[in-house]
């Protein structure tokens, strides 16, 4: 029997865990909150509920496959800190997070020291990879993934699709990385097209019986269409929601990346830019413009309420 530890049950964690479980893998599971550890032990028949790294470890018959799903950045780092003083030498570290590619490279060089293998695995599917499965993106040595691979075939949507050997250590992130740049560009798309056909009110155009023709056949239906066909079934006017769209890692990094590489990517790029000014980060900017335009024409300006400093996230 196939068996793995895996750390972090989170949204996606906690659903891999499932997954892995109804596939027929045995999971020694961990998770800061031990409750939602129970909980999935208590749904899931191949579930083991850990209430320590050490308990998840010694749960593991060497050598030993170990898969984090935390946040990127230093929850992931200090968890790798602390499962890879626990492995030996022939065991597995997986990171799950959608980290910085540049931070997988450094980590594999780091365990490969100590005779640990290592595998970044870019993970995309969301809430619904249970039902669907996982596109999963792995870098690292062709042994290694290929140790990973029995795992990697239940988690993703059938056996040989949706998982890849991107390259050497680092590829998977950087390449969920591109993936969500392109992400960020195709939301913006969508969202500005709607925008627009929604201020045509002459028109009186029904927004959710566009984005459901869209689906059937035109050049432009994807999942994300048929995510926005389904709320805007509910709802067209979305009043109730804040016009805050948070960033992650993933877009800045692809613009950086593009910036390093000297590869045009405006659509990317400008997307990410969006994203801030939806969070306030333009309002300071906005407020000079009023003002310039003001002292130069004499124009006038509106007044609004104190500023609360530039936007957060």
């Amino acid at each position: 029997m196939l068996e793995i530890g895996l750390y972090g049950l989170g949204r996606m964690g906690g659903n891999m865990a499932r997954r892995l479980s109804r596939g027929g893998v045995r999971v020694c599971a961990y998770n800061r909150s031990f409750e939602v550890t129970e909980r999935i032990a208590a749904e899931e028949a191949n579930v083991l509920a850990c209430a320590s790294l050490q308990e998840m470890v010694q749960g593991l018959a060497a050598p030993r496959v170990v898969w984090l799903m935390l946040p990127a950045g230093a929850p992931t780092e200090q968890a790798i800190d602390a499962v890879a003083d626990l492995l030996s030498a022939g065991d597995l570290l997986v990171d799950g997070a959608n980290g910085y590619y540049k931070d997988a490279q450094r980590r594999a060089k780091a365990l490969d020291a100590r005779g640990i293998d290592f595998v970044d695995v870019g993970v995309s599917g969301g809430v619904w990879g249970l039902a669907n499965g996982y596109c999963l993106m792995a870098g690292g040595r062709a042994e290694a993934v290929e140790r990973l691979a029995p795992y990697l075939r239940i988690l993703a949507p059938a056996p040989d699709q949706g998982w890849l050997h991107a390259g050497p250590s680092g590829a998977g992130q950087f390449v969920k990385m591109i993936h969500n740049g392109i992400e960020y560009g195709m939301m913006q798309a969508f969202a500005e097209g709607f925008a627009l056909m929604r201020a045509k009110q002459e028109f009186g155009l029904d927004l959710a019986a566009i984005a459901e023709l869209w689906r059937h056949g035109s050049v432009v239906r994807s999942w994300l269409l048929d995510l926005t066909a389904d709320f805007l079934r509910e709802d067209q006017g979305l009043e109730s929601i804040a016009p805050f769209v948070a960033d992650s890692g993933e877009g800045r990094w692809t613009a950086l990346e593009a910036v390093e590489q000297g590869v045009p990517a405006p659509v990317m790029s400008l997307a990410l830019m969006m994203r801030f000014a939806s969070q306030g980060r333009s309002d300071y900017a906005n407020r000079l413009l009023a003002m310039m335009r003001k002292g130069f024409g004499g124009h006038a300006v509106q007044s609004g309420p104190a500023a609360g400093g530039e936007g957060q996230g």
